[in-house]
């Protein structure tokens, strides 16, 4: 698996959204190589995004990590999931890019277990979903997407792809219109297609 370049993080966040698409997250987790190919992603930009946690420059303990290097990991708890974000933009421009859907690649067996023998499509179609089926957890926070355990490699090409607003983010005003939002199109593993 050859590892992304740091360099790879450092472009435009809505570019890089996009160019996430076909990469791969790779855990190598303590009961096997958990492998998943980004399908989805949601671009997050910062300080005059409602929807984002960093929206006016808010920075809390959770947010700290948005207003680092692009290429952090920014994982955080939404009720019992944890959600995993790339940090994207220069230092202290805290854009995120979350990670909404993968299609499960290697390590089927022991994410079905993950999974509770769900249906395979179940598995890693939505942002609480695929970090389940990955074993990720909150310790990842923090560190970068070129370092292992849990790093991004070189996947596959995605020549198709869909855009469209976020989803769940109904009381962000303006913000639920941008079309940030951006999928391979007709990947079953999408968390919506809207």
């Amino acid at each position: 698996m050859n590892i992304v370049e740091k360099e790879f993080f450092y472009q435009p966040t809505l570019d890089l959204a996009k160019d996430l698409l076909g990469k791969y997250i790779v855990h190598e987790h303590s009961s096997g190589l958990l492998i998943g190919k980004i399908v989805e992603t949601e671009a997050y930009m910062g300080p005059e995004d409602r929807a984002a946690h960093s929206f006016g420059n808010r920075r809390t303990k959770r947010t700290e990590v948005m207003f680092g290097e692009p290429g952090l990991i920014y994982t955080y708890q939404m009720h019992t999931h944890t959600l995993i974000n790339v940090v994207a933009a220069p230092v202290d421009t805290p854009n995120a890019i979350l990670i909404r859907a993968v299609e499960p690649i290697e390590g089927l067996e022991q994410m079905k277990e993950f999974r509770k023998n769900q249906p395979m499509k179940q598995w890693t179609n939505g942002p609480g979903k695929l970090t389940k089926a990955l074993g990720i957890t909150m310790e990842s926070y923090g560190k970068h997407w070129t370092e292992k355990p849990l790093y991004m490699a070189e996947g596959e090409k995605v020549t198709a792809i869909s855009i469209g607003p976020r989803i769940g983010i109904e009381n962000s005003r303006e913000a639920v219109h941008y079309p940030y939002r951006f999928w391979e199109t007709g990947n079953p593993f999408v968390s919506k297609t809207r």
